[in-house]
């Protein structure tokens, strides 16, 4: 249970089902299936391949030194990533400087460490006329058991004095809780959550008590 709103909490899960209701609803090849998805997983992890960050630049050029930046924006899931592509990256100002390769059982990149365009990347870009601003497309899947392990070794990369981070995400209206209906709300439209860090001005109104933000937007 949450001590004030905004704060993140460990959503429900199957754990603590009964293994003979959960054997139940799978089948030997389910089982089997499941079971060669979490041994492939598991000598990933162990061997720190199953997500990895590979840059292309550097400020100053030395690798050991953390990235100066100043403004970091991410944009997750699909449409936020979108969005970025439509309206801020359609544009000869920014350059690919980095990529996040993933591994688990709806993504899975190749061993290439060339960076390219694909929705089975996460992207980063830096701002050409103020190297200090990068911009994140996150498109692809990040499992719930991966998402500390990205933060990670994303923001590991980074000086976090003086950092602000912007996070964009979507989610359908019909999750949205409110005691209008829905049907009358002008979608799309557009909600904040800040922390008490964040002093300037927001762009929208906040999210209103009792939505929450979850997955990697939470994280």
């Amino acid at each position: 249970m949450a001590t004030f709103f905004g704060e993140v909490v460990v959503a429900p899960s199957r754990a603590g089902l009964d293994e003979e209701e959960e054997a139940r609803e799978e089948t030997p090849e389910d089982r089997e299936i499941r079971r060669e998805i979490e041994k492939k997983r598991y000598r990933r992890r162990c061997s720190g391949g199953e997500i990895d960050v590979l840059w292309t630049w550097k400020s100053g050029g030395c690798a050991e030194e953390p990235l100066v930046c100043s403004r970091f924006i991410v944009a997750i899931g699909r449409n936020a990533a979108a969005f970025l592509s439509s309206f801020i990256l359609d544009s000869v100002c920014w350059e690919v400087v980095g990529v996040v390769k993933l591994w688990n059982e709806w993504c899975r990149t190749s061993s290439t460490t060339n960076v390219l365009p694909t929705d089975s990347f996460c992207l980063f870009y830096r701002l050409i006329s103020d190297p200090t601003v990068l911009l994140c497309q996150c498109s692809c899947y990040v499992a719930e058991d991966q998402q500390f392990q990205w933060l990670e070794k994303v923001f590991g990369s980074m000086q976090k004095k003086g950092l602000q981070v912007t996070i964009l995400s979507t989610c359908p209206v019909a999750d949205y809780k409110t005691q209008e209906s829905t049907l009358t709300l002008a979608s799309p439209f557009l909600k904040a959550l800040k922390t008490k860090e964040f002093q300037d001005q927001v762009c929208c109104p906040l999210l209103e008590q009792p939505n929450i933000v979850r997955d990697l937007p939470a994280a």
